[in-house]
């Protein structure tokens, strides 16, 4: 399920660079310290700092650099760097991954919530952090063909998503062959719940990343689910401009699947929309019909609510309710069904 906010402010494109990887070097980066040569067919990416367009892959490439950037050990120490001179949008959340299929499944190893980019609440756009060091987990297996996955999500300004892949090595001197751990989701993304600008609230969004299911990454593939545990129904996401539509998540990647008490999954990827919603002038916010989640939820997934005095609105994320989202100035919440909402003029 996912909501889609808009409004007039955000209709407005930024034309400031903003925050890219620079270590590991994410494909096709320009940037670099050092980076080896281009793919045959391949050029330089001299926009890797603007955000991924709503229905666009999620990464700039399928196409791996033919060597890699990189070479990690699991549990010891990783270093990774970002480009000075951006515009950092105030920090927000930063979510870090290993994945071995291209990105189409990938796993959590680190995250930054809240002020990535910054030491603590800014309205700035100078960033404060350009590099996170941290220990690889000890049980990523080894592979000579892994992919290391950045994804922001920006506390200030359009709603917009930024991602950097890159690909590197991993040693794993224990022998580990897979690794459990959340999977990565892309908001503000077609097929993706969209995170409204923070507003001074900074745990905007955070229940989304906490309550993510977990996948199993591996060199051979995500293992099938153990028998005793049945893999949850692959949901079904919408997003809604003026009416809703059905969005298909982008080609190479798979929104995170519903989870069912700490479920195990695969994901499977399909085709990307043909075109982009077109936003409204009024922020609306709705989503598609709810899907069944575990019993003893205190709510079903994807459904919206009116809270505060209609002042603002939560969203169900995985049974349970989220921090309330405010209105625009002059705007109240408005329930137009049982699992939908607008935001409209008092």
């Amino acid at each position: 399920m996912l909501f889609k906010i808009a409004s007039v402010a955000a209709l407005a494109s930024s034309v400031a660079a903003h925050m890219a990887m620079s270590e590991p070097c994410p494909r096709f980066s320009p940037n670099c310290a050092t980076q080896p040569p281009l793919p045959a067919g391949q050029g330089y990416n001299y926009n890797i700092k603007n955000p991924i367009a709503y229905d666009a892959p999620v990464f700039i490439s399928d196409t791996p650099w033919p060597q890699p950037v990189a070479s990690w050990t699991a549990g010891q120490p990783v270093t990774v760097k970002f480009q000075p001179d951006g515009a950092a949008h105030g920090g927000g959340h930063c979510q870090f991954a290993i994945s071995y299929d291209n990105g189409k499944t990938a796993a959590i190893v680190h995250k930054v919530m809240e002020h990535c980019f910054f030491n603590g609440p800014s309205d700035g756009n100078n960033a404060e952090v350009l590099q996170y060091t941290f220990n690889l987990p000890a049980d990523v297996p080894a592979s000579s063909k892994a992919q290391f996955i950045w994804i922001w999500t920006n506390a200030i300004g359009n709603r917009e998503l930024y991602t950097g892949i890159a690909d590197i090595t991993i040693a794993n001197p224990g022998g580990s062959t897979s690794y459990t751990g959340k999977s990565a989701i892309y908001p503000n993304h077609a097929g993706y719940p969209t995170i409204p600008e923070f507003n001074g609230d900074y745990t905007t969004g955070v229940s989304l990343f906490d309550n993510a299911p977990n996948v199993v990454v591996s060199p051979g593939g995500s293992p099938a689910p153990p028998a005793s545990s049945a893999a949850p129904p692959k949901p079904e996401y919408s997003s809604s401009a003026v009416e809703s539509k059905s969005v298909a998540p982008p080609v190479g990647h798979t929104p995170a699947p519903q989870p069912s008490a700490e479920p195990t999954v695969e994901v499977t990827a399909t085709e990307p929309p043909a075109t982009q919603p077109t936003a409204p002038a009024t922020p609306v916010y709705t989503s598609s019909a709810p899907t069944a989640v575990p019993t003893g939820s205190a709510c079903t997934h994807g459904a919206l609510q009116c809270v505060s005095g209609n002042a603002g609105f939560q969203q169900c994320v995985w049974g349970v309710w989220s921090a309330t989202f405010a209105c625009g100035k002059g705007t109240v919440c408005q329930q137009t069904s049982s699992d939908a909402v607008i935001c409209g003029w008092a």
